[in-house]
């Protein structure tokens, strides 16, 4: 079901993102009397065998106009007459330019209608960031709370830097801040040279980041094994029983077991205070006790009300607590509510703000810094940052961020994308001379050899993830 929902937010995200990008080449064109002969969401054909199972789902036609859903869903076009695009079409391309086609205009003209998608993606980005800011606002841990109620609990990732459980996070590059989710940000994890300022045992030190330690952030999962806020020992939900995993069959046993928090009976609302004689201050340190058990018994202590209960039982074969933690208290959390002005300028600045982080990305890429086949994500990666519980806070932010990145990636000069014909224009612009028809069909061809391996590298390389 998880499954589901992730390829279903990810479908509509796209489907919204393709149907405007392909609306600003259309109303473009449409503004300077150009003729639109098609206008699909997703590929009536194999892409990019423009040829090969040619059929739609859904289609209809206005005026001049041929709307359609396609069966392959990797894109969307719009056919607009007297160019040659993803459908190669180029006999039309053999008769004289009529005042109707894409050719005939100016260069200018036919500048803005290639650039009419890139736009609308970059004004819808802009819009949903917008109503984010202003309907949502934010919400998040002041890093004050957590350094004044026990610092962090370092996991896995956390401890690869150098950061330990009980760590304060004072600063980050050399810079105070409030939101303690920044520590896992691009901002932070992009920065040259940069590094944490951490208060341990009284004293200050700095942690540095290694240039490629962003790629350990690519699931939505990541930020969890870095680093969090230490929580009480207090229990929220239980869970009595679980189902064993063999690790060398590599299936579930199929046989229930009774957790920790099972056989003792544990209650929302009970405080651990003691597991095999150590006083626990922390939900971490009842981790780490359980965790470290050599014996077959374990003894516990919990406070429930006005009472202490103690608990010794047997202990064998799992180190399965099953309870999760209680989490902090809403009234601890900073809430920000922004009026319509502040949400214009502080939505633009997020929304622009996705670009910045591309192009850091980009840079430590071509630097070396970090991994191209580490920092992609395809659309299984994508699908599984959306979650398995359709959250429209999440979904909207999601397709906010993914406007702004198709509205980047399209911009890119590579023939075949947006970007490609733009780069054609602007030589043409300047040097008054447009490139042979012979050498820009076979810069499109190259184009469209550059998205297929780039295409196929992605599928791979999200598989590989999946299984690893």
């Amino acid at each position: 079901m998880e499954g589901f929902i992730m390829t279903a937010q990810l479908l509509l995200s796209l489907s919204i993102l393709i149907a405007v990008h392909e609306w600003g080449h259309f109303i473009t064109a449409r503004m300077f009397n150009i003729r639109v002969e098609k206008f699909y969401l997703f590929f009536d054909f194999l892409f990019p065998l423009a040829n090969v199972a040619n059929f739609s789902l859904i289609k209809y036609k206005k005026g001049d106009t041929e709307f359609g859903v396609g069966w392959f869903p990797l894109g969307g076009y719009v056919k607009i007459a007297g160019m040659v695009d993803e459908s190669m079409d180029k006999d039309q391309m053999k008769a004289p330019p009529q005042p109707w086609e894409f050719r005939s205009k100016p260069a200018w003209q036919r500048l803005i209608v290639m650039l009419g998608g890139i736009i609308v993606n970059v004004i819808v980005g802009i819009i949903i960031f917008i109503c984010l800011t202003y309907f949502v606002g934010d919400t998040y841990i002041p890093t004050k709370y957590v350094n004044t109620h026990g610092g962090i609990e370092a996991r896995e990732l956390g401890r690869k830097i150098g950061l330990q459980t009980g760590d304060k996070i004072v600063a980050i590059n050399g810079k105070p801040f409030d939101d303690f989710s920044d520590v896992s940000q691009p901002d932070a994890l992009l920065a040259q040279d940069s590094y944490y300022t951490v208060e341990r045992n009284g004293q200050q030190i700095n942690i540095s980041i290694p240039a490629d330690f962003i790629e350990n952030f690519n699931s939505k999962d990541a930020a969890l094994s870095f680093v969090a806020p230490r929580l009480e020992p207090i229990v929220g939900k239980v869970e009595k029983t679980f189902t064993p995993y063999d690790s060398v069959k590599e299936e579930s046993t199929g046989k229930e077991m009774a957790t920790i928090a099972g056989q003792i009976d544990l209650r929302p609302g009970d405080r651990v205070v003691e597991v095999n004689g150590h006083a626990i201050e922390f939900q971490d340190q009842v981790s780490k006790a359980v965790r470290d058990q050599k014996r077959d018994s374990i003894s516990i202590k919990i406070k429930r009300g006005e009472q202490v209960l103690s608990f010794t039982k047997d202990f064998r074969n799992h180190h399965i607590i099953g309870y999760l933690p209680k989490g902090i208290d809403e009234k601890e959390l900073s809430i920000i509510t922004y009026g319509f002005g502040e949400s214009l300028g502080l939505g633009a600045v997020r929304a622009f703000g996705v670009i910045t982080t591309q192009l850091k990305a980009f840079k430590k890429i071509f630097t070396g810094q970090i991994s191209l086949k580490n920092s992609l994500s395809g659309p299984i990666g994508i699908a599984k940052a959306y979650g398995g519980e359709w959250d429209w806070v999440r979904f909207w932010s999601m397709t906010g961020l993914l406007s702004m990145v198709l509205a980047f990636m399209n911009l890119l000069p590579i023939p075949a994308l947006d970007g490609g014909y733009v780069m054609f224009l602007l030589y043409e612009m300047i040097t008054g001379r447009e490139p042979s028809e012979k050498f820009f069909e076979t810069s499109l061809k190259i184009g469209f050899a550059i998205l297929i391996v780039l295409m196929v590298f992605v599928f791979y390389n999200d598989i590989v993830k999946l299984f690893n």
